[in-house]
């Protein structure tokens, strides 16, 4: 029995994807009808939709105009995200630009808290060393704070971090977006465009 389509292949066909919330209100071409035409044969044939179902959804598929006509056509029959079970470059491969980008949020966040971390923990650790080591046989004896010297090291990344939110973002997508370029090129063999209009 035929296996279904490859969603990355798919959603890489269209000239705009169709998954892309930017993209809804665009109007597609025959190109893109094309392409849902075909994946319904696909279906049909096997037998994931009866005769009745193909021929209302190509009737459908004659009157759409834009791009978010065309996704509710096809929602059931090619996954619009990559499946948990898949491995990393092929989840990267099958994503839409709404995933892509909350995975370079979740990256950012990721940064964020390692930041936090490091700023915290060595900070601790030097005034708790500072600490033990200025107390001297009269008592406590202050010398120069040079934990602010490890604060002010540390702190600047956690600073950077926090107030560069759009820029690292935005660097983290492009950097997802151009592997996952390469991880279609990798599956076509042939050099295939990306996602992403």
């Amino acid at each position: 029995m035929p296996s279904p389509p490859d969603p990355a292949a798919t959603w890489a066909s269209f000239t705009h994807d169709p998954r892309a919330k930017a993209n809804a209100s665009l109007r597609a071409g025959d190109a893109d009808r094309e392409v849902v035409l075909r994946v319904l044969g696909d279906a049909y044939a096997d037998g994931r939709l009866t005769r009745e179902e193909h021929d209302q959804r190509a009737a459908r598929l004659a009157a759409t105009r834009t791009f978010g006509e065309l996704r509710p056509l096809l929602d059931d029959l090619v996954p619009t995200s990559p499946a948990p079970s898949r491995g990393k470059t092929a989840a990267l491969a099958a994503a839409g630009p709404d995933e892509l980008r909350r995975m370079a949020v979740r990256e950012w966040e990721s940064d964020r808290r390692s930041a936090v971390l490091a700023f915290i923990g060595p900070s601790l650790i030097c005034w708790a060393v500072w600490l033990a080591t200025s107390f001297g046989p009269d008592g406590f004896e202050a010398s120069f704070p040079w934990p602010l010297i490890v604060m002010a090291a540390t702190g600047f990344h956690l600073v950077r971090t926090l107030v560069a939110r759009q820029e690292l973002i935005a660097s983290e997508l492009e950097r997802l977006e151009r592997r996952q370029a390469k991880a279609l090129r990798g599956r076509d063999g042939r050099g295939g465009r990306g996602l992403l209009p």
